[in-house]
């Protein structure tokens, strides 16, 4: 049974395990978004979300314009791709991902005139099937990193009762600033959208999570539910890494715990990133699909770090001349957070639906502790949010015994690297557990 009228109880936010207090490093917090000017070529990879990538549905030589879909797949876990750009296609090769992954990717000549396609126009919403059809139609995915396409997400059997819907604006990664810009300058839209999502999905309460060191965007916000009779209520999460993380933040803002092998559904949820649900009510009001990204570029090496709105397919270095450029020579270029974040062997990438951040590092913040033996602290055990055993599951990686790595939960794992930042030994635990995971997933052994 679910609780009720929990938003009275002066224990709020409730109590998370584990996390780590991270040096967060927000020095772009109060710096408005500035939109960067079209490239002159954009490179769209056809693999911009968690689940099957797309077909590409044009080829070399055609001509497209602003919005118009240029990669599509009939898979469920999908979504489609647009032209974030007026042009010409020029090419479509194979592009390596972040991940190792081999994808086809589309190169967009830009004839500079940005010119939208014809077959832009507001959509109209009547029915949660509406709905549903509309979010897949924006190729909207998560974009508070995930990916998860948002139509797949919306699209709740009827067996399935959803009474919360909580708004992801905890950003509780170092440097990332791009939620918090979110709540301050599209906060109409972030309500708007909110509403939108209960009355359709007849949905009774939504729930607004933010770390407490975001306080302008808490004041936005909370004037913002003021002027509404909706029930919205906003929940001031302490400033604890990673409080952003799916699981964490429904447990803080709701004590709700999603059970092992469960989804947010399963215990009446829906967890929306803040920018998404943004984005849904933009597009219900103009109908233009996802094209452009708010990304932060920060981090010792870049010049003028700041939030950017990006056309998605940018080439990073592009954007990163937009900002100045380096003021000292990268030696670490993450695509996301420190945390979380993947490492890219340089700035040739295009940024992707889902790009949250750019983080250069110079020398100095790229350095990796050296990696002793482990001294039996236990402090990866108390730091991990969901209750496992990092340095068991690293033994049992290094001798791929399957049955104990299942046994250990390795699959549970949402790989946020609380263990590898807390060890005093710098163990690579974080490293060990993704490899446990492959291990188990190329053995058939996928569920936790």
């Amino acid at each position: 049974m679910f609780l009720t009228g929990y938003f009275k109880s002066s224990s709020l936010p409730f109590r998370t395990r584990g996390g780590v207090k991270v040096p967060h490093e927000k020095s772009t917090a109060l710096e408005k978004t500035v939109v960067m000017p079209a490239p002159k070529q954009v490179v769209i990879t056809t693999l911009q979300h968690i689940g099957a990538p797309c077909v590409p549905v044009v080829k070399t030589g055609d001509s497209v314009k602003v919005g118009d879909i240029i990669a599509d797949s009939d898979k469920f876990i999908s979504a489609p791709i647009h032209s974030s750009v007026s042009g010409t296609i020029s090419k479509i090769s194979k592009i390596i991902m972040p991940d190792g992954a081999k994808v086809d990717a589309i190169y967009i000549e830009s004839d500079g005139l940005g010119e939208l396609s014809t077959k832009i126009k507001p959509p109209k919403l009547e029915t949660k099937e509406n709905l549903i059809k509309i979010a897949r139609e924006s190729g909207l995915v998560g974009l508070g990193g995930a990916g998860f396409p948002t139509h797949v997400k919306l699209n709740v059997s009827d067996d399935k009762k959803i009474d919360t819907l909580i708004i992801n604006a905890a950003e509780c990664e170092p440097y990332i600033t791009s939620d918090n810009r979110a709540a301050i300058e599209d906060t109409s839209d972030v309500i708007s959208g909110i509403i939108t999502v209960k009355k359709m999905l007849k949905i009774d309460t939504a729930i607004i999570a933010v770390e407490d060191n975001k306080p302008h965007a808490i004041k936005m916000l909370q004037d913002a539910i003021n002027t509404q009779k909706e029930n919205i209520n906003l929940v001031k999460l302490k400033s604890r890494y990673p409080q952003g993380a799916e699981k964490v933040l429904i447990k803080a803002a709701s004590n709700r715990v999603v059970p092992i092998g469960k989804l947010p559904l399963d215990i009446g949820c829906i967890v929306m990133n803040i920018a998404s649900i943004a984005f849904l009510s933009k597009y219900i009001r103009n109908g233009i699909p996802l094209i452009e990204k708010r990304i932060t570029i920060a981090g010792s090496a870049i010049k003028k770090p700041q939030n950017v709105t990006a056309l998605i397919g940018t080439p990073i270095s592009e954007i990163i001349k937009f900002c100045g450029g380096y003021k000292t020579e990268p030696k670490k270029i993450l695509m996301g957070g420190p945390m979380m974040g993947i490492a890219l062997l340089d700035d040739t990438f295009p940024i992707l639906k889902n790009t949250n951040a750019i983080l250069a590092l110079d020398e100095n913040d790229a350095i990796l502790p050296e990696t002793q033996d482990c001294i039996r602290c236990g402090k990866c055990i108390e730091s991990c949010p969901m209750g496992l055993m990092p340095t068991l599951i690293e033994s049992n990686v290094n001798s791929k015994d399957l049955k104990e790595l299942q046994k250990l939960d390795t699959m549970n794992c949402m790989e946020c690297g609380c263990c590898s930042f807390i060890c005093p030994s710098g163990r690579p635990l974080v490293q060990a557990i993704r490899l446990g995971k492959k291990l188990l997933k190329d053995n058939n052994i996928s569920k936790p």
